[in-house]
């Protein structure tokens, strides 16, 4: 399943609505803490692909140093700010920040990460809007791969607040039977080979990865997981092995990456037409099938 190809397809159809908005003008407002390499490099993507589509950005940078309630001062004057209708706080925060508090002072309207603890719970509720993109991601790219959700099994291998958590849930809200694994999760293998659709998101795959062994025949593998091992990007999944056995799968690099970048997109067009209560009938889920 390629997630570059709809991906594409994802920020085509955004750069069209931007160009209908008229007087909506969504402009995100990126902010990083520090001089991490990685997210700088994060930023750097995220800012191209919305000058990509026509979605305007500003980056705030702040030095390591900065204290909790500086930082919460600029969230909230940027969350005040008419001007701005999307932000974005790059994670993680240096030691000594707390995320948690962070992102509870970023108004949940403008929260395109989806994060917010209004938003989460409103995906709890099964009506929210401004979802955490790369769970949002992966339900995109098997709703438009025809891949049924609604009784199925999914086993997911990740516990974390930025996928496994909300992924479960976004799950859950697509009427599928879901297992989360973790550390301490007794039998993996035989847990990851009663899945219909395994997602895995571990991202260490010197220590950790999904054989053919592990998996049923005809599987819809999603592969989050992200390596870099011997300068090469890699997933959790043993792809040439796997690809064998398995009915669908996601590459590593190609997969949900592009399409983790393609929904904070959306999220940022999102965003900026309910603050100006105008309706956006653009649905990701419902491209045209590969």
């Amino acid at each position: 399943m390629s997630g570059s190809q709809i991906a594409r397809q994802v920020k085509t159809k955004i750069k069209a609505e931007v160009k209908e908005l008229g007087n909506v003008k969504p402009v995100l407002a990126t902010i990083l803490v520090g001089d991490n390499p990685a997210s700088k490099t994060y930023l750097k993507n995220k800012h191209a692909a919305c000058f990509e589509v026509g979605i305007e950005s500003k980056n705030i940078e702040l030095p390591s140093s900065t204290s909790q309630r500086k930082l919460e001062a600029l969230l909230k004057g940027l969350s005040d700010d008419p001007s701005i209708t999307g932000i974005l706080l790059q994670l993680p925060l240096p030691w000594g920040l707390d995320e948690v508090a962070a992102i509870d002072v970023i108004s949940p309207a403008k929260d395109v990460d989806g994060l917010h603890p209004c938003n989460l719970g409103l995906l709890l509720q099964r009506s929210g809007k401004l979802i955490p993109c790369t769970p949002k991601g992966v339900v995109v790219l098997l709703r438009n791969y025809g891949i049924p959700i609604a009784g199925t099994h999914v086993v997911i291998i990740n516990r974390s607040k930025l996928v496994g958590r909300p992924l479960s849930q976004l799950f859950l809200n697509n009427d599928a039977t879901v297992t989360v694994c973790h550390s301490k999760t007794k039998e993996l293998s035989r847990v990851c080979r009663e899945a219909d659709i395994l997602v895995t998101g571990i991202g260490h795959r010197s220590e950790f990865a999904i054989g053919a062994n592990m998996v049923k025949q005809g599987v819809t593998v999603v592969d989050v997981g992200t390596s870099v091992i011997n300068g090469k990007l890699m997933g959790d999944v043993d792809f040439d092995a796997v690809s064998t056995v398995a009915g669908h799968i996601t590459p590593v690099p190609g997969g949900v990456g592009p399409m983790t970048i393609a929904m904070r997109l959306y999220n940022t067009l999102l965003a900026a037409c309910q603050l100006q209560q105008k309706s956006l009938e653009f649905d990701p889920e419902k491209l045209q099938t590969p």
